[in-house]
């Protein structure tokens, strides 16, 4: 089978993470993957680079396979995470829109994907026929050497001749009983973001933490600084998908400290409470609002429960705490994930400066301190 030649390929590069949303042209390929590596089922592509980028920052070597069309939901995050902190990143993407192609929608976007990629210094190769695979190794190897996001385009046409036959997936019975009572009685709130992360920082120990764009992060940073901390310089929605791909990659406990406005903005939490990492624990600081640029409201602040929103994607164990002692024994009660945390706070922005980090020196120093539990295979 052509499809399991590429997956050998896989192998021999030594991907040990397949992070993917299918394709109807690769239906084969795709019922392959969880049974050739551990596999991250997505909802939106955008949140497998977080997720890649936390695998890779713990020690594994991932790989996204998807439909090229979601390399137009990947293409800001490919830029401001994978390549701002030069994280390798091998895409092997099923090319809509050129061959055959009979959906009219597919073909805007997709006919010019080269040039998007060419525009954006993304490498990449095009596959037209299954006997040229090997470039889908030189792509992979590309993307580790060079620390990037790299790009295999495979043509429909590979798969053609194929005498493999499709695979029914497997449906369970459906059938459930729902039980949830949710009663909560939120008092105004008093603190501000800075006040729940001084509330946080004792409570951390050895875990790995990721922090959320902007002012959050510059508040951790100078509230308490540790080799521990992976600061988000930019990337919108992708602090939790990062702490995922680091919780699924160490045995080390994992802490994601990010705001309601991303966790909206983001498809993660089922994905997160279906895989059920046991070492992670999200802490939403809710402050109604999009904090790092001028406090304009988000639907949390009167009509969204995020604590109940994380319940109905699956999570079993949640809180909703407005205090600094609250906070504390949340984090202790809750050291077996995956847990969320729900911090409910009130607007405010510190003075605080930049981080005086590069990129790179955020990368590292991370790298170098939890490796040492990464999970192998």
């Amino acid at each position: 089978m052509h499809e399991d030649k590429l997956i050998g390929l896989m192998r021999d590069q030594g991907i040990n993470l397949a992070v993917s949303l299918p394709c109807d042209k690769a239906k084969e390929l795709f019922s392959l993957l969880p049974e050739s590596f551990e596999t991250v089922e997505l909802l939106r592509e955008e949140d497998g680079v977080g997720v890649c980028a936390g695998a890779y920052l713990a020690g594994r070597k991932p790989a996204m396979v998807i439909q090229s069309s979601g390399l137009g939901n990947m293409l800001n995050a490919l830029l401001s995470l994978s390549r701002t902190y030069e994280l390798p990143l091998p895409v092997i993407a099923s090319w809509r829109g050129v061959y055959k192609e009979t959906i009219p929608a597919q073909v805007p976007f997709n006919a010019a994907l080269p040039g998007i990629l060419k525009a954006a210094d993304i490498p990449f190769v095009i596959v037209d026929q299954h006997h040229e695979f090997d470039r889908v190794s030189e792509m992979i190897n590309t993307a580790f050497r060079c620390h990037t996001p790299a790009v295999a385009l495979i043509s429909p046409h590979c798969w053609e001749g194929n005498l493999s036959c499709e695979r029914e997936e497997e449906i369970a019975d459906r059938s459930q009983q729902i039980d949830l009572a949710h009663e909560r009685t939120v008092p105004s709130p008093t603190m501000t973001r800075l006040d729940a992360i001084r509330a946080i920082v004792p409570h951390l120990k050895d875990a790995a933490v990721v922090s959320n764009i902007g002012v959050p992060s510059k508040e951790l940073y100078w509230t308490e600084d540790r080799k521990e901390n992976f600061y988000m310089l930019g990337s919108y929605t992708q602090a939790s998908p990062v702490g995922f791909g680091i919780a699924l990659s160490t045995r080390r406990r994992t802490i994601v400290i990010d705001g309601d406005g991303s966790l909206l903005g983001t498809a993660i939490l089922p994905v997160i409470a279906a895989k059920k990492p046991r070492n992670l624990t999200i802490i939403c600081l809710d402050n109604g609002v999009f904090g790092s640029t001028g406090n304009q409201m988000t639907p949390s602040y009167r009509q969204v429960d995020l604590e109940l929103y994380a319940r109905a994607c699956g999570f079993e164990q949640t809180e909703k705490v407005t205090s600094a002692e609250e906070i504390g024994r949340a984090i202790a009660s809750h050291e077996q994930g995956p847990s969320f945390i729900h911090v409910v706070i009130r607007p405010g922005n510190s003075e605080v400066p930049n981080i005086p980090l590069t990129p790179l020196e955020i990368r590292d120093r991370f790298m170098n301190t939890i490796r040492n539990d990464a999970i192998q295979g």
